[in-house]
């Protein structure tokens, strides 16, 4: 493969980011429990232009290490093209969470998790840092955001 384009700048970057949080319909989850025991999961989320919000049942590994250890690793897209959100999770009951957050997922996704006869719970990612690269060439360049601040 023969690279042709150059590096995006850094706030191509970052819109490029913002717009895949927008259209995009799943992420990659990763968590680990108390003893450091990975799990990765593909769940569908909603961005609401400050945090990513996901629903899981409180009781699979995934939810149960968002609830524990608050900390989490999202992921969106493949080897040449990869967004990495560092972020802390706050855990919401359905009947805690925000209803613009509950009807902000319900209408991307068309699946309301309040509604459906399993318990489920939302878990709110608020970004701490960024990553956004196209292969190897943007590298040196990639965190877009840092301390949960954006860098452009």
């Amino acid at each position: 493969m023969t690279i042709t384009e150059p590096p995006r700048s850094a706030a191509r970057r970052k819109q490029d980011v913002l717009a895949r949080l927008e259209r995009e319909m799943d992420i990659w989850v990763a968590s680990a429990d108390t003893d450091g025991v990975p799990c990765l999961v593909p769940l569908w989320f909603v961005w609401d232009g400050e945090s990513v919000w996901l629903a899981t049942r409180p009781g699979n590994p995934t939810g149960r290490n968002l609830r524990a250890v608050r900390r989490t690793r999202l992921a969106l897209g493949d080897t040449r093209d990869v967004v990495l959100i560092d972020g802390d999770a706050e855990a919401f009951s359905a009947e805690e969470v925000p209803d613009a957050a509950a009807e902000a997922f319900h209408a991307k996704t068309g699946w309301d998790p309040r509604a459906d006869k399993a318990t489920y719970a939302y878990y709110r990612v608020r970004p701490r840092a960024v990553q956004a690269w196209h292969e190897e060439r943007e590298l040196p360049h990639r965190h877009v955001m840092s301390d949960g601040v954006w860098t452009v």
